[in-house]
């Protein structure tokens, strides 16, 4: 079977559908990924197909950082961003799947839901983040969680409704550009309301990416909905870290990983200094990532070390706890290793695992990009490498998500969905 995935933004929203790719490739099927021209060489390189998409991932996400957690500015600014594109993203996306035989669609990817139907090809949508299925239990992930927790007797209304008004900010962005360039090119209209009312009566079957140990799939799901663990890529097996690395490693105690990924418009040279600062009142080695540009140029003491591209799934077995920004992919990885997370949320769904791993006791509360300081951050840092209770805490759930293989549940049930059985 011929499988296209619709996708594209950041690495991060890139790599586990390339996993979820190779899982499908050893079932059997051919893959294509369809993402910016950036991650091409990265999606080759992995044996997948690929197809390139108009865009600069760079740019769109430093200008979505721009909106911090306001869903309603980020909503209006993906417009601004990604509307002159929707023409030509549909015809790019389209191109990629003119010989597919099932598309899985993505929230990025979302116009791949429009082309399945007009090419009469199974689909499958697939997510990283809550988004497309109402529940009482948990709010969208794109919504602030405020004050409303599980245990509060509001919080199953309120929930519910952040998905309404979730589906229907950012539908109706999009929705004369998307409408248009749909009628136009797939010949069909997409109604007023968009698609999310048919996505449950329909019962359109959607993969979620995350562990159930981390977020549990609610009761008021349907069965045609799945929470399949994790899709972790593995390093390459020819991988080899830097001898600078090791020896810095093996210098000393494990140290803390610090690295924000994507999130390029912060000012890096101050979000350095606050790093360092904090680290040295907490007496704690660092290792900073530089990611897309997050982190400076400064001079780092000998109890720090900056690295570029390492695999996240063998440093974070070496280091005691990390700092990150809280993406999906970034915080899986650190809750696998069974290590305590600080998470410094900066927009989109981070905020919202920020929270769940504050809820689950294997982190402290999230620290807000705009409320960073020395002391908030080494007091987080503190706590993370030396509360023995959340430690234990980590390193169960960290046990439990390793014990999972997401990406052979998402291709089981990838498989049923569309009578591709092996």
């Amino acid at each position: 079977m011929r499988v296209t995935i619709t996708t594209g933004s950041s690495r991060g929203e890139v790599q586990p559908y390339v996993a979820l790719g190779l899982g499908l490739k050893a079932a059997g099927c051919e893959v294509r990924i369809a993402a910016q021209a950036p991650y091409e060489g990265f999606v080759r390189g992995r044996g997948l197909g690929f197809h390139p998409i108009s865009g600069d991932p760079h740019q769109i996400v430093a200008e979505l950082l721009e909106e911090g957690n306001n869903p309603v500015g980020f909503a209006l600014r993906f417009r601004r961003i990604l509307g002159p594109l929707m023409e030509r993203n549909l015809q790019e996306y389209l191109a990629a799947c003119r010989d597919a035989e099932a598309i899985i669609y993505t929230p990025v990817g979302f116009l791949g839901y429009y082309i399945a139907g007009a090419l009469r090809v199974p689909r499958v949508g697939a997510a990283l983040y809550p988004l497309f299925s109402r529940t009482r239990y948990f709010p969208s992930s794109i919504v602030p969680i405020g004050r409303l927790r599980p245990r509060n007797a509001f919080s199953g209304p309120y929930n519910y409704l952040t998905y309404l008004f979730a589906e229907q900010l950012f539908w109706q962005s999009f929705r004369t550009l998307a409408s248009r360039a749909i009628k136009d090119h797939l010949r069909f209209s997409t109604g007023f309301w968009g698609p999310f009312g048919d996505l449950r009566r329909q019962r359109e079957a959607i993969l979620y990416g995350w562990s159930p140990g981390v977020l549990p799939q609610p009761p008021d799901w349907g069965e045609w909905l799945h929470t399949t663990g994790y899709w972790f890529l593995e390093r390459r097996v020819e991988w080899q870290a830097p001898q600078k690395l090791t020896d810095f490693l093996d210098s000393g105690p494990p140290p803390v990983f610090v690295g924000f990924g994507s999130m390029n418009n912060i000012d890096p040279e101050k979000l350095t200094d606050i790093v360092l600062r904090a680290l040295k009142l907490t007496g704690q080695r660092g290792i900073l990532a530089t990611g897309w540009g997050g982190m400076g140029d400064a001079d780092l003491p000998d109890t720090v070390f900056r690295v570029g591209d390492v695999p996240y799934d063998w440093l974070f077995e070496r280091v005691k706890a990390t700092v990150h920004h809280g993406g999906a992919g970034t915080t899986s990885e650190s809750l696998r290793a069974g290590i305590p997370t600080v998470v410094v949320p900066f927009f989109a769904d981070q905020p919202f695992w920020g929270w769940r791993v504050a809820e689950l006791g294997v982190g402290p509360e999230p620290i807000s990009r705009r409320s960073l300081r020395v002391e908030r951050l080494a007091n987080a840092i503190r706590r993370a490498t030396s509360d023995r209770d959340m430690q234990a805490r980590a390193g169960a759930l960290g046990r439990r998500i390793r014990g999972e293989n997401g990406i052979e549940r998402a291709v089981e049930a990838f498989g049923f969905h569309t009578g591709k059985a092996s």
